[in-house]
C-alpha cells in the first residue's frame, strides 16, 4: 500500500485511510514495545533506498525518502530508534547525492555550492579558536550538518519538475510519520492534569523530549494536514478523519507550551490561504470562507479542551505571563540575550567571525550562560562573519528571484516561512527546515511531469 505514494497521481481514499491506520499503529507498538523503534527506523531507511535504486529515482523517490526522513526525525529521536542524534540530516543529505548521481542537478543552482563553500573558512578559524577541552569535530559537525544538509538539498531540488499532485503527496509521506508522533505523545501522557504546572515547555507533554523540537514538527504536522483537508477532503468520511487528525496536532502542539511551533504552523496555514486566495475566483473565495469558519472552530475548541487540561496554564503561556498570572518580562525566554552575544561576536570579529561551534564558548565566557544558539541568523553571522552574511544573502534571494518567474508553487510562502521561522527560534536542531527550504525551489507544473530531470 506505501508504494501507491510514490506514483504520479493522488492516492484514493482507501488507500490514505490505510496508511493513517498503518501509523496509527506504529505509534501504539512503539510506546507498547519500545525496542521496536529501531526496526521500524531501519525498515523505512531500507524500503526507500530499496525503491531509489529499484525505480533509478524515476518517480522522485529521494524527495519521498526525504520527506519521510524528517517527518520521523524526532519521533525515532524520543524512542531510541535512531543510529545517531543528527542522523536525520545525513540521510537527507544521502539520499540527496544518490539522487544527483542518478539525475544531476540545474546548473543554474551554482549558487548553492558557492554557499557551502562560503561555510568553509569558518571550519579553519574554529581549529585555531577553539578551546583545548572541546571535540572540535563534534562541535564542527553539530553545527554545520544542518546548514550543510539545506544546501545539499536545494542543490538537488532547484528547479526540478513536479506535478501539484506529487508535492502534495511529498507532504503527505512527511505527515504520516507525525501521525505516529502524535499517538505516542498521546499514549504517554495521557492525563495531562497531572504533569501540566506551571507555564514553561513542558518535557512529559512532550514525550520526554525537547519540548522545542516537538513542537516544531507538530506545528508542521497542522500545516500538513490543513493542507489535506483543503484540498483532499473530498467527502464526509476524509473531512472528518482530517478535521480529527488537525485537532490532535492542534492539541498535542499546544500542551507542550513551547509556542515557536505552533506560531509557525499557524502562520503556514495562513499563508497557503493567501496563495490559494488570490489565484482565486470569487466562488472559490467564497468556498474558502466556509473553510475558514470550519478550521477556526474546530481550533477555538481544540484550545478550549487543551485549556483544561492544562488548567489555564495554556492561557498563560501564550499571554507571556507565569503560572501566578505575572506577566514575563521577557517574551523571548531567554533567547534575544542569546542573540544579543552573538551579535557582539560578530561587532568584534567581522570578516572571518570566531570560527563554528566557537559561539558556546563566548557567550560563557562573556556573560557566563552555557547555551547553544536559537537562531541560526545571529550564528551565522558570529561564527562565519561577512562569509555568513553572503551566504545568507544566497538563501534570501535565491527563492526569491526564482519565484518572480515561477508562481506555480501554492507552497511556496508556506515552506520558506517555515524554514525562516524555525530557524529564529530553534536554529536548525532538525532536518525539517533544511528540507522545507529545498521544497520552496521546485518547479511545480500543472499536469503531468517526467519523474526524473536528467540535466
Amino acid at each position: 500500500m506505501l508504494q501507491r505514494t510514490l506514483k504520479k497521481y493522488d492516492i484514493s481514499a482507501a488507500s490514505y485511510l490505510g496508511l493513517v491506520l498503518i501509523h496509527v499503529f506504529i505509534g501504539l507498538a512503539i510506546y507498547v514495545f519500545e525496542g521496536f523503534s529501531k526496526l521500524y527506523y531501519f525498515a523505512f531507511l531500507g524500503f526507500f533506498l530499496y525503491l531509489i535504486v529499484k525505480n533509478r529515482n524515476k518517480n522522485h523517490e529521494v524527495l519521498y525518502a526525504c520527506a519521510y526522513v524528517i517527518g520521523s526525525e524526532v519521533f525515532v529521536r524520543m524512542t531510541g530508534g535512531a543510529l545517531f542524534y543528527e542522523a536525520a540530516k545525513y540521510e537527507v543529505m544521502a539520499f540527496c547525492m544518490i539522487g544527483m548521481l542518478y539525475e544531476g542537478f540545474s546548473k543554474s543552482g551554482v549558487g548553492f555550492f558557492i554557499y557551502l563553500l562560503l561555510l568553509a573558512p569558518g571550519i579553519l578559524v574554529s581549529s585555531e579558536t577553539l578551546g583545548f577541552d572541546t571535540n572540535i569535530r563534534t562541535a564542527i559537525a553539530f553545527n554545520l550538518s544542518g546548514p550543510v544538509t539545506l544546501g545539499v538539498a536545494a542543490l538537488y531540488a532547484y528547479k526540478k519538475k513536479v506535478t501539484r499532485i506529487q508535492l502534495s503527496n511529498i507532504g503527505l509521506a512527511a505527515f504520516l510519520p507525525l501521525i505516529s508522533t502524535a499517538f505516542y505523545l498521546f499514549l504517554y501522557t495521557p492525563n495531562l492534569r497531572d504533569v501540566v504546572t506551571n507555564t514553561e515547555s513542558n518535557l512529559a507533554a512532550s514525550g520526554g523530549f525537547g519540548p522545542n523540537q516537538v513542537s516544531t514538527l507538530i506545528g508542521l504536522g497542522v500545516f500538513l494536514v490543513f493542507s489535506r483537508l483543503l484540498f483532499h477532503s473530498q467527502n464526509l468520511l476524509l473531512l472528518g478523519v482530517n478535521i480529527f487528525l488537525f485537532a490532535l496536532m492542534g492539541f498535542r502542539g499546544l500542551v507542550t507550551l513551547s509556542r515557536g511551533g505552533i506560531y509557525t504552523g499557524l502562520a503556514m496555514c495562513m499563508l497557503l490561504l493567501f496563495s490559494v486566495a488570490v489565484r482565486s475566483n470569487a466562488k472559490i473565495r467564497g468556498q474558502l470562507i466556509i473553510f475558514v469558519m470550519i478550521v477556526s472552530f474546530a481550533g477555538f475548541t481544540t484550545w478550549l479542551y487543551s485549556s483544561y487540561q492544562t488548567r489555564g496554564m495554556l492561557d498563560l503561556r501564550y499571554a507571556s505571563k507565569d503560572g501566578a498570572g505575572r506577566s514575563d518580562k521577557d517574551i523571548s525566554t531567554g533567547r534575544f540575550e542569546l542573540f544579543s552575544t552573538e551579535i557582539e561576536a560578530f561587532k568584534e570579529h567581522p570578516f572571518v567571525g570566531i570560527g563554528v561551534g566557537k559561539n558556546k564558548e563566548y557567550r560563557e565566557q562573556e556573560t557566563g550562560i552555557e547555551s547553544a544558539s536559537h537562531n541560526e541568523i545571529s550564528r551565522m553571522l558570529a561564527e562565519h562573519g561577512i562569509l555568513g552574511i553572503i551566504a545568507l544573502s544566497i538563501l534570501f534571494l535565491t527563492p526569491l528571484i526564482y519565484r518572480i518567474k515561477n508562481r506555480k508553487n501554492f507552497y511556496f510562502l508556506s515552506f520558506l516561512a517555515f524554514w525562516f521561522l524555525t530557524i529564529n527560534h530553534s536554529s536548525m536542531r532538525l532536518a525539517a527546515p533544511a528540507f522545507l527550504y529545498a521544497l520552496s525551489l521546485l518547479d511545480v507544473q500543472e499536469v503531468s511531469a517526467p519523474g526524473g530531470n536528467r540535466r
